[in-house]
């Protein structure tokens, strides 16, 4: 995960335009960190259709197209062939029009693999001692309820895996009927989007190698049915997972992670009672446009949780993103190990990363359906997302910031975490 340092003001700050004197972001024309040839744009309210075009003008764009339309104030140019993505953007963003400017920045998934479950001790992370204590919840027969709906912003979902295929898709959407059911601009979506793709095949892993290991993976840890003798289980046996697909092969960018934090909201507007989003991945720089985004999904009652990195570094001076952004919706999550140690990898910040779960050798569900153990931030966030539905299963009332303060307040305090996030300590669902 590639990190940038930015000073966080405060939410009105944070949404003021950016200064023209700054300049166009570091790492605007490096092709590792952002799309070439590509930029967001974000107008101000009012703005008329001629004010548009000549900001395109200035930026010299080829073509343009709104995000999403839940921000209409939100577009991506496409620049002409040889235009720098620093150049168009020092060009526009002075223009009394522009709110903001910056580059598509690249992200990707925030996990590394190191190769069943339950019954012989490989599932750490859903027990006590160090896990999640998620298996004291099960005792009480709290296992979860498909009444309660996570999106899995990643790679796919492996919605035919043996351990997820009761527990993927929207009942609002039929799938295949060549309708849009649920009337949220999408037809078949049952299973969710592919914003990498423009379709709604959400798993490409049966053509394409294992390319949605890791979003399958993540929903396993969420998800998995249990109690049914065979393989993993998840936090909840029971859940409705639907996939907002961004990240392929090369990963995502920041526009496709903008649609599919927006396409969850739409579903929540919508009626649908999604309580989180799973957000096991970053990189690039601060995004205006994603952190509009993520405060539209706060305003629809919608958790962010998210992965805090697995660069090692302490996330209070060098900002990692999207775990970083000052929202009151999302859930910053560390990596732990089977002993309680802060994994050497991960990521932490006394200030900006809240607590710690399993995050180092975790057992879950992949493509071709089999089974994988991985280590990560990615890791450790799906077990808190499923702490979050789990919490919402047993008290369905409960608002998102009700279950972040409860998420937050039994935190088992952690020595490897003290000092080093805002609890001090690990996730414990034991109550929940």
């Amino acid at each position: 995960m590639r990190t940038v340092r930015i000073a966080l003001l405060g939410a009105a700050a944070a949404l003021a335009a950016p200064s023209a004197a700054l300049g166009a972001p570091g790492g605007s024309d490096d092709p590792a960190r952002a799309v070439s040839g590509e930029i967001l744009v974000g107008f101000g309210p009012g703005t008329s259709s001629a004010d548009r075009e000549r900001v395109a003008g200035r930026a010299q764009a080829a073509g343009r197209e709104r995000l999403t339309s839940s921000d209409a104030r939100a577009e991506r140019f496409r620049l002409k062939a040889g235009r720098r993505n620093s150049d168009a953007i020092d060009a526009v963003r002075a223009d009394a029009a522009v709110a903001y400017a910056e580059p598509n920045w690249k992200l990707s998934a925030v996990a590394s693999s190191n190769d069943p479950y339950w019954t012989n001790g490989s599932l750490w992370g859903m027990g006590d001692g160090f896990g999640s204590q998620a298996s004291t919840a099960w005792a009480s027969n709290h296992t979860g309820s498909a009444g309660v709906y996570v999106g899995v912003i990643d790679e796919g979902i492996q919605y035919t895996h043996p351990e997820l295929d009761g527990n993927v898709g929207n009942p609002r959407e039929l799938a295949g009927n060549g309708r849009d059911d649920d009337g949220n601009g999408y037809v078949d979506d049952h299973f969710g989007y592919d914003f990498a793709n423009n379709d709604t095949q959400v798993y490409d892993g049966g053509t394409q190698g294992k390319l949605d290991d890791h979003g399958t993976h993540v929903s396993g840890t969420i998800g998995g049915e249990g109690g049914n003798g065979a393989g993993v289980a998840g936090v909840n046996w029971d859940v409705t997972l639907i996939s907002g697909k961004f990240l392929g092969r090369n990963g995502g960018t920041t526009a496709n992670a903008v649609r599919a934090v927006d396409y969850f909201t739409g579903l929540k507007k919508g009626g649908l009672p999604v309580v989180a989003t799973n957000n096991s991945w970053g990189g690039g720089g601060y995004s205006q446009a994603l952190y509009e985004a993520i405060a539209r999904a706060n305003a629809a009652d919608i958790l962010f949780v998210a992965a805090a990195g697995n660069s090692g570094t302490n996330n209070d001076t060098t900002a990692s993103y999207p775990s970083n952004y000052s929202l009151a919706n999302v859930i910053a999550v560390a990596a732990i190990d089977r002993n309680g140690a802060l994994a050497s990898f991960s990521q932490y910040g006394r200030t900006t990363v809240d607590l710690g779960a399993p995050g180092v050798g975790v057992w879950s569900t992949t493509a071709f359906n089999t089974y994988s153990s991985y280590s990560g931030t990615s890791m450790a966030t799906p077990h808190v997302t499923g702490a979050a539905a789990l919490y919402k299963s047993t008290h369905p009332s409960a608002t998102g910031a009700e279950i972040k303060s409860e998420i937050l307040t039994s935190a088992t305090p952690t020595a490897s975490l003290s000092g080093k996030t805002v609890t001090g300590g690990r996730l414990n669902a034991a109550g929940f």
